[in-house]
This record gives C-alpha cells, structure tokens and sequence, in this order.
C-alpha cells in the first residue's frame, strides 16, 4: 500500500479545501459582477495603487507566492516524493506532457494564423486545487496511487505551463534587469551552498529578485519557482527551510491567494451574446481543449508510456481510472484564466475566453466525477500515517 507522506497530506488536503473555497467564491463574484452592485465590484478591482490595479497587484505580486509553493512543492516531490524514482515519475510526466500538447494542438487546429493563436497556452493548464477538491469529494474510494498521480500531473503540468509563460509570452526584455533578477537568485543559491538555513536572507533576495523580473519583462511569477529551487530543502525534514516554508504558505495560498485571484478575475460582467460567443474559434479551443484534448492528451501518453515500458500503471489502478483523472486534469480555470490574461490584450476577447473556460472547467469536473464515482471500488481506506 502506497502511504502518503505527512507534508503531502497537507498539500492535498490544502488544496481540498482551497478548491471547495474557489468554487464558492467564483459563484459569488459572478453573481455580484451581474447584479446591480455590478459598477462598483468590477471597478473595486481595478481600484489604482501605487500605479497598478488591484488586479495587477494580486496577478503579477501574490501569484508569485503561490507559484512559490508550487515550485516546494515539485522540489519535494523530486528529492523525496513520486518524481524521485523515474519509473514512478515516468507515468505522470508522460501523462502531463500528452495533457499539454493534445489540448494546444486542438486550439492551434482551429486558431491557427488568426489573431487568437496566442492562447494556444490556455488550454494545456490544470487547476490543482479545483481538481483535487473535486477529487475529494469521492471520499474514500480514491486510492492514494490516484491522488498522487492527479497532483503529480497537476504540478508538472503548471511547470510546464510556467515555462511556457517565461518563453512565449514575454514581450519585451530588460536584459539589464533580467540579470540583476537572476544574479540575486544565484546569490541566494550560493547561500543554499554554504549551508544558510535562516529563511529571512531568502525571503529578502526573493522580493528584490521578483521586482527586478517584474522590471525585465519576464512574467515576474516567474521568480517564485525559481526561488522555491534555492532554498534550502536539506534532508527533507520537519525543521528544513523548504518544509517550514512550504507548511506555512498553504493555508494563506489556499484561502486568501487563490479565492482573491479568482474574486478579481471572474467579475464578468455576462452579455446577451455570451451563448454566440461560444461559437468562435478561440472559445471553441478552450472548450474542446480542456474537455476533450486533455484527458485524451493523457490517457494515450500514459498508455504509451507504460505500453513501451517506460512507465508502470499502479496495481489498483485501471486505466477507466486514469480517463477520470484525465478529465479532472481538464479543470483549467486559475491557471487557464492566469494565461489568458497573458494572451490576449483584448477585453472583450479575455471575458468571452474566460466564460469558455469556467464553462469547460464545469464540464470537466462533472465528467470527471461522474467517471470516478463509476469506475471506483468502496475498499479502498486513505491511509495518512507518515
């Protein structure tokens, strides 16, 4: 029996719990967002401080924290988790990578040479906390080899995702700050080197770093995975600086990060010509992206990496299994809505893309759950010792 690790179970059940809130609160800014508050939230959100949004400041300055605990969290699963053995981590690495380039091949099939193929990106993202908390919902059926194949292809799938930001929607390049950012970084690499474990100096550098990225260019979120990597993770253990940063940012991730991301990015305001909208191609990428190319993208890439060796498919795992999470891994939602952001200058463009996506993200989860509930036994019991 597969155990999960302690600061694992916490991540999960982080995310768990984050999800359920995503859901509520984009419930909620929709609503207002079409309401007769309908003035005053939206432009709440694009209330200027110190020269941004509001919006800006939690896209481009709080989303680097929790691409800083996504980046703890893929170093923990490499040193100490399911990425460590390639032959553990050759399933959800080939699964991920099917769930990326099948959903952008179907948006680039329908959006190739028009103005909307930058959002090729969109549809290749999925939603750790939305697909776990609609993962948790199945209780204990879910086999622990099911949630930790479903988060491992959710991380590698949002590093893939952030190298992809970093190379293909960067505009314009400051070399001179890009290199301030990264002389910092190494900086604080030097320190991981000489054995500093004082989180303060990595905290410190972390924000002068993000600031001097924001300056080149560079989607400044960047920085937050990039730190995660130099700090230091020693032997994995309860008193490592990475496992004391780690445990601490979850529950502000969870619970104020990502609902305050999703509170300032769904305050659509929805037109009569919502429903038409759906019919243009980007729309349509998105839709089918999410809905069809990924868990498509997944299960072939699974079923190839195991069918040439490379990888092992889990003994109380069947492959209807693997479909379901394939489907869950079609919730894109912050992180297909963080790249349309970066695609398209457009509003009218990003409101319509978002509504494809919370509409493909839905479909997806319900699919999803629905296959799971279907496919999975009752005997498996959640085992959380350490």
């Amino acid at each position: 029996m597969v155990k999960l690790t302690k600061l694992f179970h916490e991540f999960f059940e982080s995310e768990k719990a984050g999800g359920l809130v995503l859901v509520f609160v984009t419930v909620v800014s929709l609503l207002l967002a079409n309401s007769a508050f309908q003035g005053g939230y939206i432009n709440f959100w694009h209330h200027n401080i110190a020269g941004h949004t509001l919006a800006h400041w939690i896209n481009d300055g709080l989303m680097a924290i929790f691409f800083l605990l996504i980046g703890l969290e893929l170093e923990r699963e490499i040193y100490v988790g399911e990425l460590k053995s390639l032959k553990n981590a050759s399933l959800p690495i080939f699964g991920a990578l099917g769930g990326m380039l099948v959903p952008a091949g179907i948006f680039l099939l329908l959006n190739f040479g028009r103005a909307t193929q930058a959002g090729a990106g969109i549809p290749m993202a999925t939603d750790i906390a939305f697909a776990i908390g609609i993962l948790s919902l199945l209780g204990n059926k879910v086999p622990v080899s099911l949630k930790i194949f479903l988060t491992a292809l959710a991380v590698i799938d949002d590093l893939g995702a952030i190298l992809m930001i970093a190379i293909f929607y960067t505009s314009s390049l400051s070399f001179v700050n890009l290199g301030i950012a990264i002389g910092i970084l190494v900086l604080l690499g030097i320190l991981n080197r000489l054995k500093v474990h004082n989180l303060i100096p990595y905290i410190i550098g972390g924000i002068i770093a993000w600031y001097f990225m924001l300056q080149s260019g560079v989607h400044a979120t960047i920085t937050g995975v990039i730190l995660a990597f130099v700090i230091p993770f020693g032997d994995g253990g309860e008193k490592s600086p990475s496992h004391i940063l780690q445990h601490f940012l979850h529950k502000p991730v969870a619970f104020i990060i990502l609902p305050l991301f999703a509170l300032a990015n769904t305050c659509i305001a929805i037109g009569g010509d919502w429903i038409s909208n759906l019919g243009n191609s980007d729309s349509l990428g998105i839709i089918m992206g999410l809905v069809i190319g990924k868990p498509l993208g997944i299960i072939l890439f699974s079923f190839l990496a195991v069918w040439l060796g490379i990888a092992v498919l889990p003994q109380e795992l069947k492959w209807k299994n693997i479909l379901g999470a394939g489907l869950l891994g079609g919730i894109g939602f912050t992180m297909s809505i963080f790249i349309t952001l970066l695609a398209f200058d457009n509003p009218g463009l990003i409101d319509s893309s978002k509504i494809a996506i919370l509409i493909a993200s839905c479909t997806a989860a319900i699919l999803g759950f629905v296959t799971l509930k279907l496919t999975l036994n009752n005997r498996f019991q959640e085992d959380n010792d350490d």
